[in-house]
């Protein structure tokens, strides 16, 4: 199983009513084919009351094989649904890599 979907499964388990799991490494310096730079997406109603911070701990929290592991780096966009409509769905884009070495 790729790590994308392996991402996308866990992130499941949050009901999400939107996600998206985009793998940007290819903006990247590294290998054809990485799974090291991921952007996620997830609308979900578990995230009412919910502060950012604590809702990136608990994105955290389910990821942590990945982020010990082949993800370097994870760009979190998590909303409520409220917080979605009013973004009339759409999240920010990610910068241009800067450069760095390979994974």
């Amino acid at each position: 199983m790729s790590i994308q979907a392996q991402i996308e499964d866990k992130l499941k388990t949050l009901s999400p009513i939107w996600l998206t799991v985009e793998n940007e490494s290819h903006r990247h310096n590294v290998p054809p084919e990485s799974e090291t730079h991921f952007k996620v997406t997830l609308v979900s109603e578990r995230f009412e009351g919910m502060m950012p911070v604590k809702r990136h701990q608990q994105l955290y929290a389910l990821l942590a094989d990945e982020l010990a592991g082949p993800v370097h780096a994870l760009a979190l966009h998590p909303y409520t649904p409220d917080e979605w409509q009013a973004r009339s769905g759409q999240r920010p884009d990610s910068p241009d890599c800067r450069g760095g070495s390979g994974a």
